[in-house]
């Protein structure tokens, strides 16, 4: 039998059962929509987390100050300066090619002019920003001079940009974190949120980390 005469006895079998037909149809248009859709779903959801471990950076190790005990009580993670500075500088120097960087977090208000915002301090040394794959906005980034002068100079997240500047452009202005003048030197660039919902854009980060005031815990990270 031709193709031809194949062709018009099924078009003939369909126009006689055209309900089971048309279910038939339906059935298999329903059934490959659902299947293109998970699988873009998937793929989504996979490239969202994808994003986010990136934005923490890659191929880190952190490292945070241990507790304590005292009179019976145990303190929690990071309540104690266990490690410093030179823990970092002495790995780095004991470990070919790793990179590291101190870390002094601390929960301030931030103040410009008559608006002010809760965010976070990260006092760091200069491989910090290198270490996170963080990049900058506008402005710069601060240096070694800087450090060395424990210069109070800043870089400040988007968030903290919005809630202080608005639309104003941060770089040059002066902000005051525990009454403590800091020129905003540079604005990073977006991170968004961790895995755990930590906003990484609401953060201000000082030229040197000894200029911080009042930080809480003291961390290292090593790549």
């Amino acid at each position: 039998m031709s193709f031809g005469a194949l062709l018009r006895v099924a078009l003939r079998a369909l126009a006689a059962n055209k309900l089971r037909s048309a279910l038939t149809m339906l059935g298999i248009v329903i059934g490959a929509a659902a299947v293109i859709v998970m699988t873009a779903v998937g793929a989504g959801a996979q490239e969202r987390v994808a994003e986010q471990i990136q934005s923490l950076g890659s191929n880190l190790l952190l490292l945070v100050s241990g507790g304590a005990t005292a009179s019976g009580a145990r303190t929690g993670l990071g309540s104690t300066l266990t490690i410093s500075e030179e823990d970092a500088e002495a790995i780095a120097r004991e470990i070919p090619g790793t990179t590291t960087a101190a870390v002094l977090r601390g929960g301030v208000q931030a103040v410009w002019g008559n608006q002010n915002w809760a965010t976070t301090v990260f006092g760091t040394t200069q491989d910090y920003l290198a270490i996170r794959e963080w990049k900058l906005a506008s402005g710069r980034f601060y240096d070694a001079a800087d450090q060395a002068a424990a210069a109070k100079v800043c870089l400040i997240g988007g968030t903290v940009a919005r809630r202080l500047f608005g639309d104003a452009d941060p770089i040059g202005e002066s902000i005051r974190i525990r009454r403590v003048p800091f020129t905003v030197i540079g604005l990073l660039e977006s991170k968004g949120q961790t895995l755990l919902g930590t906003d990484q854009d609401c953060s201000v980060q000082p030229g040197c980390w000894r200029t911080a005031t009042k930080l809480m815990n003291l961390s290292w990270l090593m790549r």
